[in-house]
């Protein structure tokens, strides 16, 4: 290795690895710059140039070799012990933390160009930033030749959303560098956790699919599986939530406005995408697509490490840009303004997120987005496929055949927003590699697979033939001829059943003729996969029956989960500590099931004190930023009630808000009852368009309003709505939470992910038998949850017999009461009829998702938790048994599953 000097300044290089650690971690070797012309932050001798790089953090736990059961997937954890102390006179740590100094100054004072004296703490964030990311780069590019060289056969993992978050503290822990970070910063005079808070959350998503997407993108790298996540990079994320005088309104998510450390551009790799123009008939029989319109999709990577295991997989986001140069004539004639109208039309196509609203329109520019991302996707996947192993394309090292094409990718599809990749692929092996109609087809079923994450009806894509005419006119003929073949085997598999061909075609007639996505990927994938138990038979017996009729082996359940490794190792820190130190090591964050472990602990007295003691942390962390952020003070001793998620009706906020009213009036009505403490915390967003859900927001606020300054209450009840909910704000909230709001109409909710989180991290959850509810409970015991409400086949039977809401309205007193007051602007003297819409959701339009009918037993199961929270010990112990049940929902088994039986993709171990 060679030091080369640069104005003073030695930049890094790269040692050989002379010991097993040293080969497992990085070994950067970073001086301090020397230019007498910057101010350096130290407090400490700088390193030498020969000084050891970091090793990993201590304090995070030691970790043996991680081996699966027998019959599963080996894990490809090579993890060392760990058993370095942190303290001053350990050598080998003060090189670290030094090196860590030096790295961190050289940034500043030469990638920033800042000095001491003019620098803000956004400067070293960035510094920080920079520094954890040089950490990351070598694990990086050495998976990326583990990889290049075996060949394996890669996942691709394409999404629409994914909802990162943030990426400094999970990236400390992943490579387990945290400890000696923080001690580097201190000694520089600097807070982590000040630093942190500049970072701001990549909201690339609208709620659990995008979230889902990013824990399974870390289970990936965790699990040494090859992958690729490919998305879309929106230069504005979900929007911003304000809340001003109660109601919700939206500011755009410039979440780049201060650019992204984390990424890498990679411009070479950008590809053509065409839109519009006419399909030609060629003599040979082909089809030509001549595009009216073409925009450059350019890659910006980001590095996805796994958790120490030495494997760094990739995000890969694509954004578009005008292949033109601005048209000079535009201005010499005077006419800026044109001179960028077609560069601007064309960047708008992944300017914004979508915000999703559950409800499918058919916009221009969300097909735009989807077809962008399907097509440089898989541009790029035949790319990577074409180039053989260990030759370069210039001496002709490229696959010619395409036979082995679905044994080197497995293409997952992310619910049907990716869904055109079906047609896309067929269009470039058919039209681009001249493979003939049956061996594309038969590569293209065997390549892709799909997730489908809604049951409601109104929320499946189905896009306007007239549309797809214009936009698209390649992909439709070839949608076109995919469907008279398959209408062909169904007529052939069913004869004489012609009702039959309505019902599986990809086509839909009604007002306006119809693609329907969610038919066309599951005519076009050989699996298809729901994200919960009660979600697969849903969509069995109900959505997709007669696909299932047809193909019973293509259906799967793959139950959804949530990597451990930020939902409960990064953001509890204080429960985490308490679990390595109770099992031995923190191995239970790559083998989730050893949680179980924990429920010989239920009455052991020091462990059951050590849990409260953690929870209360949490509270204390959540009640000091409520009064920071809302200057509301809550009492740490009340039941946190938490309901965070999207705002919309099926997830039944409204529900909940009938419940504090009815609190509210219990005590108004006896002021000197007694009454358990109780802090209702709601967040979420709503869609911009989606007018009952932000009615739902202003009721909330309008009603915390009304409670938390009414002296009756006296502090025994509060009502707080979270502004932005948000990844890092989730990452605060669900450890402090005591009870979980889970309570959408049974067979509405898909999965939930939410639900698992607030599981893990030892709060009580009351539900329905809904999405992913019902496999907790199985997994935790009937009396470790608290479920009430009717079940799918009761609320099926209600509606079939005629429900009439109005009967629960006037049957029930206390019910009859808080809608009442709602109505008759109790809680909105400046305008009393403002809740008239959403009462007349209930009232006269149907309640669609029978609040009414639930409501009795959602305030019985209220009242019982009330009592059950008065005693502790029992409380908590239902709360340990919660945490001791959460292995069944880490994403590392649901990859798991994934892999072996849909993918068909094994372990590549970075030695």
């Amino acid at each position: 290795s060679q030091l080369i000097a640069i104005q003073g300044c030695q930049l890094p290089t790269m040692k050989k690895a002379t010991t097993a650690n040293q080969q497992e971690e990085a070994s950067l070797s970073i001086p301090e710059p020397k230019s007498p012309g910057f101010r350096t932050l130290s407090v400490e001798p700088v390193p030498s140039p020969g000084s050891r790089a970091l090793t990993p953090d201590p304090s995070d736990g030691t970790v043996n070799t991680v081996r699966r059961k027998s019959g599963q997937m080996d894990s490809p954890m090579r993890r060392r012990e760990a058993s370095i102390c942190l303290d001053d006179k350990d050598e080998t740590v003060t090189k670290n933390v030094e090196a860590l100094k030096g790295l961190f100054n050289r940034h500043l004072h030469f990638t920033l160009a800042q000095d001491l004296m003019v620098a803000s703490n956004r400067d070293f964030y960035l510094s920080l930033a920079l520094t954890v990311r040089d950490h990351v780069m070598k694990n990086w590019m050495k998976t990326s030749s583990v990889y290049y060289a075996a060949d394996p056969k890669r996942v691709y993992y394409v999404s629409l959303e994914y909802y990162m978050g943030r990426t400094l503290t999970n990236t400390m822990m992943a490579l387990g560098i945290t400890s000696e970070t923080r001690k580097a910063l201190y000694q520089m005079g600097l807070r982590l956790e000040e630093l942190e808070e500049l970072e701001n959350d990549a909201g690339l998503g609208n709620g659990g699919l995008g979230r889902l997407a990013a824990c399974f993108l870390d289970s990936l790298a965790t699990l040494s599986i090859p992958a690729v996540g490919y998305g879309l990079r929106y230069e504005y994320g979900i929007f911003r939530q304000k809340i001003r005088k109660g109601f919700q309104e939206e500011v755009p998510d410039d979440w780049l406005r201060y650019g992204n450390p984390w990424e890498v551009p990679r411009p070479h790799y950008s590809v053509d995408i065409g839109f519009y123009g006419d399909v030609k008939w060629l003599p040979d029989g082909k089809f030509r697509w001549e595009h009216g319109q073409t925009v450059l999709a350019v890659p910006h990577d980001t590095p996805i490490p796994g958790y120490r295991n030495g494997t760094v997989n990739t995000m890969r986001l694509w954004s578009a840009k005008s292949p033109n140069s601005f048209d000079l004539s535009y201005f010499n004639h005077g006419n800026y303004i044109q001179a960028v109208i077609d560069r601007n039309l064309a960047e708008n196509i992944t300017r914004v997120l979508y915000p999703n609203d559950n409800v499918f329109e058919g916009k221009e520019l969300r097909l735009k987005q989807e077809y962008f991302l399907v097509s440089a996707t898989l541009q790029d996947i035949i790319r990577r496929y074409k180039q053989v192993t260990g030759v370069s394309p210039s001496r002709g090292g490229l696959r010619t055949s395409f036979e082995t094409f679905p044994d080197k990718a497995a293409v997952q599809l992310n619910d049907t927003h990716p869904a055109l990749a079906i047609p896309e692929l067929m269009r470039l092996l058919i039209d681009i590699e001249d493979v003939e109609w049956g061996d594309a087809w038969s590569i293209t079923t065997r390549t892709f697979s799909y997730t489908n994450h809604t049951v409601l009806p109104e929320a499946l894509e189905r896009w306007p033939v007239t549309l797809l005419e214009r936009l698209l006119p390649r992909h439709l003929m070839i949608i076109y001829e995919i469907n008279r073949r398959h209408m062909d085997f169904v007529s052939a598999k069913y004869p004489g059943e012609p009702e039959k061909l309505a019902s599986l075609s990809c086509f839909e007639d009604g007002a306006e003729k119809a693609v329907n996505m969610a038919h066309l990927a599951i005519v076009g994938s050989h699996a298809v996969n729901g994200v919960a138990a009660l979600h697969t038979e849903i969509i069995k017996a109900q959505t997709f029956k007669n696909f299932y009729d047809c193909w019973p082996e293509k259906f799967q359940n793959k139950t959804n989960g949530v990597t451990p490794r930020r939902w409960l190792g990064l953001c509890n820190p204080s429960l985490s500590a308490l679990i390595t130190e109770t099992l031995g090591s923190d191995v239970w964050l790559v083998e989730l099931d050893r949680l179980r472990e924990l429920t010989k602990m239920v009455d052991d007295p020091v462990f059951l004190a050590r849990f409260k003691d953690a929870k209360r942390q949490n509270k204390e962390r959540l009640a000091t930023m409520l009064e920071a952020d809302y200057a509301v003070h809550v009492n740490i001793n009340s039941i946190f009630d938490i309901h965070v998620k999207r705002i919309h009706e099926y997830k039944r906020q409204l529900m909940n808000v009938l419940h504090i009213v009815t609190m509210y009036n219990r005590i108004k009505a006896d002021p000197k009852a007694h009454f358990v403490p109780r802090t209702v915390i709601i967040g979420g967003k709503a869609a911009p368009g989606y007018f009952i859900a932000k009615q739902i927001i202003k009721l909330v606020t309008s009603v915390a309003d009304v409670v938390n300054t009414d002296t009756d209450v006296c502090g025994r009840l509060k009502v707080i709505f979270l502004e932005n909910y948000r990844v890092s704000q989730a990452e605060v909230v669900i450890p402090a939470c005591d009870l979980s709001e889970q309570i959408s109409t049974a067979g509405t909710e898909a999965s939930g992910t939410g639900n698992m989180k607030f599981m893990l991290n030892g709060a009580l959850t009351i539900g329905t038998l809904d999405g992913a509810n019902v496999e907790m409970r199985e997994q935790m015991g009937p009396e470790n949850i608290y479920i009430f409400g009717m079940t799918v086949e009761e609320v099926a039977k209600l509606k079939e017999d005629g429900y009439d809401p109005v009967k629960y309205y006037e049957k029930n007193v206390e019910l009859k009461r808080v809608m009442d007051m709602i109505r008759d602007g109790f809680f909105s003297p400046d305008q009393p009829d403002r809740f008239h819409p959403l009462m007349d959701t209930l009232l006269v339009h149907g309640d669609r998702f029978c609040l009414l009918a639930d409501y009795e037993s959602y305030v019985a199961t209220q009242d019982q938790i009330a009592k059950d929270f008065m005693d502790v010990d029992a409380w908590m112990k239902k709360c340990i048994l919660n945490v001791a049940s959460g292995g069944f929902f880490s994403s590392d088994r649901t990859i798991i599953d994934y892999s072996e039986n849909i993918w068909g993709a094994e372990p590549c171990p970075v030695e």
